[in-house]
C-alpha cells in the first residue's frame, strides 16, 4: 500500500494561502526549494486539487526558461514537469505534463491509487487534501513553516469530526527560518 503525504509551505498562523489566494508571502529560499526538490524526488505521484494545479501549471512547465530560475529551481522544474500527476476537478477539461484528470469522487480515486504497489504519493491543495484527512487517508503530514502571521485566507488543516494522533518524525530550521516538521498518522 502506498503512503500519502500532504505537505505544503504554511505561515505561522496555519495558512497555505492569505486572503484573495495571495501566496506572495511564501517566496522560498534556495534550501527550501532543494528540500521541496529531494521530497518531490522521493515520489511517485503526485494529487492536486484545481486550484493548486492551477497555480503549479501556469509557472512549472517552463519554470528552468527563467532568466533568474536558480539551480534548485531549474532542478525542481523539472522534475515537476517529469513527475506523473492526478488533477482532481470537475470544472476544468484537459491537463497537460504528464497528468491524468480524474472528474469523479476523489476520495474513491484516492483509495483505489493508495492501495496500488508503488512509492509515496504527494497531495496538495486545500479542499482535495481535506476530503482525504476527513477520510483518514492521510499518512504523513510536512509542514514548511514561514515565519510570518498572515491572518487568514486557505487554511492548511481542515475541520475534523475526530482527533487525529501523529508521531513527531523530524524538526529543522532552514537558515531562512522556515522550519520543517513531518509527522505520521498513528495507525
Amino acid at each position: 500500500m502506498r503512503k500519502l503525504i500532504y505537505g505544503m509551505n504554511l505561515s505561522l498562523d496555519g495558512y497555505i494561502a492569505a486572503p484573495g489566494d495571495d501566496i506572495g508571502w511564501s517566496v522560498p529560499s534556495d534550501e527550501l526549494f532543494q528540500f521541496w526538490s529531494d521530497h518531490l524526488q522521493a515520489t511517485e505521484l503526485t494529487l492536486y486539487g484545481r486550484k493548486l494545479w492551477q497555480t503549479m501549471s501556469s509557472y512549472w512547465p517552463t519554470g528552468d526558461q527563467q532568466p533568474d530560475a536558480t539551480a534548485a529551481e531549474i532542478e525542481f522544474a523539472r522534475r515537476w514537469r517529469d513527475m506523473p500527476k492526478v488533477v482532481f476537478s470537475s470544472t476544468i477539461d484537459e491537463v497537460d505534463w504528464n497528468t491524468r484528470l480524474v472528474t469523479g469522487d476523489a476520495v474513491a480515486e484516492i483509495v483505489r491509487l493508495k492501495a496500488d504497489d508503488g512509492g509515496p504519493m504527494d497531495i496538495g491543495g486545500a479542499t482535495l487534501a481535506g476530503a482525504a484527512m476527513r477520510a483518514g487517508l492521510i499518512d504523513e503530514y510536512v509542514l514548511a513553516t514561514a515565519p510570518v502571521l498572515v491572518g487568514g485566507g486557505t487554511p492548511f488543516f481542515t475541520a475534523l469530526d475526530s482527533w487525529v494522533n501523529l508521531n513527531l518524525v523530524e524538526t529543522r530550521t532552514l537558515p531562512c527560518g522556515v522550519v520543517l516538521t513531518r509527522y505520521e498518522t498513528r495507525r
